[in-house]
C-alpha cells in the first residue's frame, strides 16, 4: 500500500516538474500582470483619446423596448417598461477590439517578425552546412576517382575500388 502512495507521489513530482506545466504556470502569470498593463493602457490612453470624439461613457446609453421606462431616481432601476443597455454591449465589444489590438501590434506582430528572422537565419545557416556537405562529398568522389585512375584497371570502369565487395 505504501508503494502506491510513493508511485502517486512520484508521478505527482515528474508530473509538476515537467518543462511545459512550469512554462503554463509561467505564462498564466505574466498574462495576468500583462492583462493589467493592457487595461491601463487603454483606459489610460485608448478612452480618453475616443472620448475626444464622442463620449468617455458608452455604458450610460440605452433603449427603451417595451413601453415608457421609467427609472427609480434612488436606485436607478428601471421600475417600468424593458430597457436594453446596448451602450454596455458597445463599450464591452470597444474594450475587446482596442485589447485585440494593442496586443497585436504590441506582442503578436513583432514576435512573429522575430520569429521568422530567427527560422530564415537558421534555414540560411542549414544551407550552408549542407552546401558544406555537399562540397566535401564532391572532393571525396574526386579523390576517389582520381585514385582508382591511377590505378587502373577495370576497378575505374565499375566505380568499384579494388578489394572492396560493395560499393561506398
Amino acid at each position: 500500500m505504501s508503494e502506491k502512495k510513493v508511485s502517486l507521489l512520484e508521478g505527482f513530482k515528474a508530473f509538476l516538474t515537467r518543462g511545459n506545466v512550469i512554462d503554463l504556470a509561467v505564462a498564466v502569470v505574466i498574462g495576468a500582470a500583462f492583462t493589467q498593463v493592457v487595461n491601463s493602457f487603454v483606459k489610460g490612453v485608448i478612452n480618453p483619446l475616443v472620448g475626444a470624439f464622442g463620449t468617455k461613457d458608452l455604458e450610460g446609453y440605452s433603449s427603451c423596448l417595451k413601453g415608457p421606462c421609467v427609472t427609480d431616481p434612488k436606485t436607478g432601476e428601471t421600475t417600468e417598461g424593458i430597457r436594453i443597455l446596448w451602450g454596455s454591449v458597445l463599450s464591452a465589444t470597444l474594450s475587446f477590439l482596442i485589447t485585440a489590438a494593442v496586443v497585436y501590434f504590441l506582442m503578436v506582430l513583432p514576435m512573429a517578425k522575430y520569429l521568422a528572422r530567427r527560422a530564415a537565419m537558421q534555414a540560411a545557416k542549414d544551407g550552408v552546412q549542407e552546401t558544406l556537405e555537399v562540397s566535401e562529398l564532391e572532393v571525396l568522389k574526386e579523390i576517389r576517382d582520381t585514385l582508382i585512375s591511377q590505378r587502373g584497371g577495370p576497378a575505374g570502369e565499375t566505380g568499384e575500388t579494388p578489394g572492396r565487395g560493395h560499393d561506398e
